[in-house]
């Protein structure tokens, strides 16, 4: 194995959650304004010390408590960086998630998913800082007393609260009762791929370190732009060189984006609709096609059958693909699984000859859906995600009494690029009622049902059958609403020591 690309100094540098989403501690995320920037930057600079590395993470080491810290665009601008070095981020992250109706549109924010109806996220309401508190103690009041003890200490520092969200403990499990978490891109420490080789034909999971931190190589050869400083820049030599300028400082290495959205399941809607939908051939059947995946175990569907992919470990549960299920027989093209992450390689048909490989090179074979999908190396996340609120048997949640949990899911997810990573994601292949050469469908899980264009509908959902025609589920409701959101930079430890320093 060759010499690592992320060396010691480096992972002592990077926070910890590129690492890992601390899923064995408790979690509570403080969003915070900056009202007075001095005293905030001095209460923001005593909580470095809290701040675990990714080097403080596994190997045998045990966490109690740890802290993670970012920083939104209106935050940097906040504290009192420069406006021309806020401008050298990038462009989605300075504009924000809610404050460009476009970008709202692409990702799917509109009608109940409308930022003007967010709880956080939004004007008054958006925050400049979050501040993860990550503890272990058994008594999760004594977690909320350490936070409100944070809070108070924050209120009187300089900073106001915006909202303080409080994560839940379903297990592996997310809200609708699926297991959750089960398929994760592996980083390639030791660059042993090079990218655009013959290897990139068929799908592959193990990914650039600069898909996901800025200042590395990602999966174009290149590195992302980001931050740099000149030497005469006060404080800049704190800052690592950028490998691909070595006369500037980098601010961005070891850092990424951030994604936070807040996003409300609906339980009882879920199941009574699965039910009613379904008939005799029962709720569990059809939900398992919308997730694309079994609902008591997470397997993928077993006609899919299983191969050995590079970057894969565990072959029960992430080994396949949809090759031999072109028509989405077995798994519904338009199945959760197959819109997040499609699994496809560099060319739709796999590896092949020089003369057919120069005709996908030049559009002249494949299908327009499988144009559509491919390449996924170019658009992986990696997610950091927890639930929250309480769980609700799926056999509860159809009683016409139900208490309604208010669960669903804290969506976090890194990346170095958002407009060709998450919003990608989210935009092309989620909120798309077109996805894969289809209709009238977006994503079964997360999609807003919204009518677009003018009054075509979004709402139905397609399974074909082998035996006959398509089984076509109409009206199918909004299940999951967003309810908050931001971008934020999460710096490397260095760039957070530079940006927290007095100016």
């Amino acid at each position: 194995m060759g010499r690592s690309i992320f060396p010691d100094e480096d992972q002592r540098d990077t926070q910890a959650l590129l690492k890992t989403g601390l899923d064995d501690l408790w979690c509570r995320y403080m969003l915070l304004r900056i009202v007075d920037a001095a005293p905030a930057r001095r209460w923001l600079r005593r909580q470095l010390t809290e701040i675990k590395s990714f080097a403080q993470v596994g190997g045998g080491q045990y966490l109690q408590h740890a802290r993670q810290m970012a920083l939104t665009a209106a935050g940097l601008e906040a504290l009192g960086l420069d406006p021309e070095l806020i401008k050298q981020f990038a462009p989605e992250f300075t504009i924000g998630l809610a404050d460009d109706s476009s970008r709202s549109r692409r990702l799917g924010d509109i009608g109940r998913n409308d930022p003007a109806r967010w709880i956080w996220g939004v004007g008054a309401n958006e925050p400049h800082v979050l501040l993860m508190v990550f503890d272990d103690n058994d008594d999760y009041e004594k977690v909320k007393a350490l936070t409100n003890d944070l809070l108070r200490e924050a209120t009187a520092s300089g900073l106001s609260e915006v909202i303080t969200l409080d994560s839940g403990d379903m297990g592996d499990r997310e809200p609708f009762g699926f297991r959750d978490g089960l398929s994760q891109p592996a980083i390639d420490w030791y660059g042993m791929r090079t990218p655009g080789d013959a290897g990139d034909m068929d799908f592959h999971n193990l990914i650039t370190l600069g898909e996901f931190l800025l200042g590395y190589v990602n999966e174009y050869g290149l590195y992302t732009e980001r931050p740099l400083l000149e030497p005469r820049v006060p404080g800049a030599s704190s800052l690592p060189f950028a490998e691909d300028q070595p006369a500037l400082h980098d601010l961005g290495r070891n850092g990424s984006y951030l994604v936070f959205r807040q996003l409300d399941q609906d339980v009882r809607r879920f199941w009574s609709w699965m039910q009613e939908a379904a008939g005799e051939t029962g709720a569990i059947p059809l939900a398992e096609a919308m997730v694309g995946r079994r609902f008591d175990n997470g397997h993928p569907f077993a006609q899919l059958g299983t191969v050995d992919i590079p970057g894969i470990k565990d072959r029960t549960v992430n080994g396949f693909n949809f090759r031999g299920d072109p028509d989405g027989r077995v798994c519904p093209i338009g199945a959760h699984i197959r819109r997040a992450n499609p699994r496809t390689g560099d060319y739709p048909t796999g590896r092949t000859g020089l003369i057919k490989k120069l005709l996908t090179l030049f559009g002249l074979t494949g299908t327009p859906e499988q144009d559509r999908i491919a390449s996924t190396r170019f658009h992986r996340i990696l997610r950091r995600g927890r639930e929250y609120g309480m769980p609700l048997d799926r056999l509860e949640a159809v009683k016409p009494n139900a208490q309604d949990p208010q669960s669903g899911l804290h969506f976090l997810c890194l990346n170095a690029n958002l407009s060709r990573q998450f919003e990608f994601v989210q935009g092309a292949w989620l909120a798309n009622a077109k996805f894969a050469g289809m209709s009238n469908e977006q994503d079964p899980l997360l999609g807003n049902r919204a009518p677009f264009p003018g009054t075509q509908v979004n709402d139905r959902f397609t399974r074909p059958h082998a035996d006959g025609p398509c089984r076509v589920s109409g009206a199918v409701p909004q299940f999951i609403t967003v309810r908050g959101g931001a971008y934020f930079f999460l710096p490397g430890l260095r760039a957070l020591n530079w940006l927290l320093a007095d100016r």
